[in-house]
Parts: C-alpha cells; structure tokens; sequence
C-alpha cells in the first residue's frame, strides 16, 4: 500500500463493556456553534463519564482555547494510558442510522496527507471541495499542535457510481463489532465493524480502479486528467488543520517527518451515491445595498460572461419585487459559482455591504428587506460534485450542505499522532 494515499490504521478505542459508548460518542465540534445550550445538554448527559466531550473543544468555545487546551490535552493522556485499547492495522465499516431513519454507511481508515493539497487549482488524489479560508487555521492549530491523539470527525467523499467500494460491505463480511449504540441529543445510532484482512483487500483495491485512466474517461470524459479519488465532504478546515501541522514538521524534522504518526489523519469515507447522502443549497442574501443598484449591476454582470457552461438561471427576491435573471454562457459550472463571483466583487466595492448564507428558502425571504436581496438557486446534484472540482478547483465557500447538523460524524474512533 505504500504508493496509495490510504490504509489501514491502528485506532484506539474504550473497552465499551466498561464504557458507556453513548455518553462517549460525541457530534462534531463545528456544529451547533451558535447554540451553547447544545453542549450544555451533551456536558449534562456525559455528566463525569469518560466522553470525547472531554477530548474535543466545540467550537462554540474557541474564544476559550487557551484556557481549555490544556486540561484536554491532559485528559487525552489520561484516557490514553487508563481507558483507550489500540486495535492494529484496522478499518471500521460503519452503518450511521441518521435522524430520518435512513442508513449512511462509511469506512474509517488513516490517509496520507503527503497526498492532500487544500490550495486552489490542486491536482492531488486528495482534495478540499471548498475554498479554504486561511484565517480559520490558526485556532484549530492551537488545538491540534499539543495534542497526543486525534479523533476523526472529517468525511471524504469517493465517486462510485457503481457503489464497488463500501457498498458490499455486510455484517457477514465484517462480522467483529467494534461497537454498536445509539447516539445522544437525536443523532441515531451507529455500528462499526472491523474489516477482516479479506475485506480490506478488496476495498483497496476498489478503491485503486476508482481512478484508473479508463475510470477517469468513463466518469469524466478525459483518461489524462489528474485523477481525484477524496473530495473532502465535511471538516474541511480539520484536515487543512492537520496538512498545516504536518508540513510544519517537515520543516522541523526534514525526512524523519516521513515516518510520523501525524503524516496521517484518520478519517471516514463515504460514497456520495449512497441514497442517505444528501445535498443541500446554501442561498444568499446580500444586505446593506441599493436593490435596485445590485440587480442592475448583477444582470450587466451575467451578460459580459463569455464561457461554455450551460446557462444558469437565479431567481432574486426584494422588498417590492423579485425576478429571474438567466447567465446564458457563465464561466463557472456552478450557478452559485456564477453568484458568489460576483457577489464578492460588489461588496469589497460597497462599503457597509455584506452577504450571509442562509439555508432554506422561507428563511430567505424572512430576510428580505428595502436595503436586502435574496438569492435562490438550483443546488448541485451530487453527480456534479467530482466534475466540477476536477475543472473548476475548489467550489465557492458555502455551495452546499450534507444533512443536518445532527447527522454529522460523532467522534468515536481515536488514533495516536504523537
């Protein structure tokens, strides 16, 4: 496996004959981040229990890194020596019983993040689906920096159509369980199951023809394109965190830094074909404007494009009017690429202007007002999410959103990085 950007992993985990994997498993820190009164119910429900509440730093409380960190890096030591079993070489299947009753099925593995490049225009096997915004790195540095363990709330994402990789995955074929429990705070359940040795091979090996010059053509209509196999999906700035940190010991150990455990990060991967997997739009609105002005500006905008994308339709919505405008040879795949190009450039040149970005269309026009203008769009399918980060690069910042909050990854698994 050493020319492949993934493998096995010795993860660590509780003896959850003694654990209570509930009051353990806990949602990712980057949700929830406006609503304290969340932790506050997953601190009371943990209570003095052993939790990766303890182990975390939710991001509602970044403003308290420096107080924080310590006593979780303590108590990452204390669970390392007293509570966490390593399991050697292994892979999890998981099967994630989301809040609608469906099933999200994934495979915990380690990935080499000598093959993962966040910046634009990157041409790795691994890659960020969204722009990366620099500033948001140095805190999650803070956190990680010190830090003797990790635990993986990052999803990548494979394109299998064909659904050759996870999919036939069962009980029968991975019939060790690593642990099986219903999750707090209205996230489910899950089960994880260790793969056997047969089963990792044939995973991997999947994986491999994922991105094979044929594959490439048959996906993407070019055998020479670079080949894509992770798109990241969720913790995108997490895994940023994580390369940032690991080039840093590059520059500290030069090629003993080849061998460290922080070369790696766990992390799980999901097939973006599988049925619970489901995308989201994320709209605008664009506040602290003259309506009238931006829609004028907008339409001139959308009319000086010259590419070959299929034309792009934005619906806009003001306090006394709303309307269709139609870019007929965008530039940008996307729509929302189309819209957030332009957007960005109006309001660096309007001062007092600024764009927020709204899930659900009734919250949109619960927005609208005489200095406001709303933006809804067609999402993205998920079959166009591969396509459009092999020509495009990195999607606008907020294309879209996988499921609800609830419905993220709970952190579970654990990994020693120093």
């Amino acid at each position: 496996m050493s020319n492949r950007c993934f493998k096995s992993a010795d993860i660590l985990l509780p003896d959850f004959s003694k654990v209570d994997a509930k009051k353990w498993a806990v949602v990712a820190c980057d949700q929830f981040t406006s609503e304290p009164h969340y932790w506050e119910a997953a601190d009371k429900e943990v209570g003095s229990e052993p939790s990766t509440l303890r182990i975390i730093l939710p991001e509602v409380y970044l403003s308290e890194t420096e107080k924080r960190i310590p006593h979780i890096n303590s108590t990452m030591e204390k669970y390392f020596n007293d509570i966490l079993i390593s399991h050697p070489d292994a892979m999890i299947y998981t099967e994630r019983v989301q809040s609608d009753g469906t099933v999200r099925r994934g495979i915990v593995m380690a990935i080499d993040l000598e093959a993962y490049d966040f910046t634009k225009g990157a041409s790795s096997l691994i890659r960020a689906t969204e722009a990366t915004v620099i500033e948001r790195i140095p805190p999650r540095v803070a956190i990680r920096k010190d830090a003797p363990i990790e635990l993986p709330h990052v999803m990548l994402l494979i394109d299998d159509p064909k659904k050759t990789v996870i999919e036939p995955l069962s009980a029968e074929s991975c019939p060790d369980v690593a642990y099986d429990t219903p999750l707090m705070l209205g996230g489910g359940s899950i089960v994880g199951r260790f793969l056997s040795e047969d089963a990792k091979v044939r995973v991997s090996d999947a994986l491999d023809a994922l991105i094979t010059p044929a594959a490439m053509e048959e996906r993407y209509g070019d055998a020479s394109l670079a080949p894509l196999l992770f798109a990241v999906g969720d913790g995108n700035h997490s895994l940023a965190t994580a390369k940032t940190i690991y080039e840093g010991l590059k520059s500290e150990l030069g090629e003993e830094a080849l061998s460290h455990p922080a070369r790696y990060a766990l992390i799980e991967v999901v097939n973006i074909h599988d049925e619970a997997m489901k995308f989201e739009p994320i709209y605008r609105v664009v506040f602290g404007v003259d309506s009238n002005d931006l829609i004028c500006e907008l339409e001139k905008y959308l009319s000086s494009l010259c590419g070959d994308a299929p034309s792009q339709r934005i619906e806009y919505l003001c306090a006394d009017r709303s309307g269709v405008l139609i870019a007929n040879t965008p530039c940008r795949q996307l729509t929302v690429g189309t819209l957030q190009d332009f957007i960005d450039s109006y309001v660096a040149s309007h001062e007092g202007a600024s764009v927020d970005y709204i899930h659900g269309e009734s919250s949109v026009k619960s927005l609208i007002s005489e200095s406001s203008v709303g933006f809804i769009f067609s999402g993205m399918s998920k079959s166009e999410l591969f396509k459009t980060v092999i020509y495009d690069g990195a999607l606008p910042r907020k294309t879209f959103s996988m499921g609800h909050a609830e419905d993220k990854r709970y952190y579970i698994e654990c990994r020693k990085i120093k």
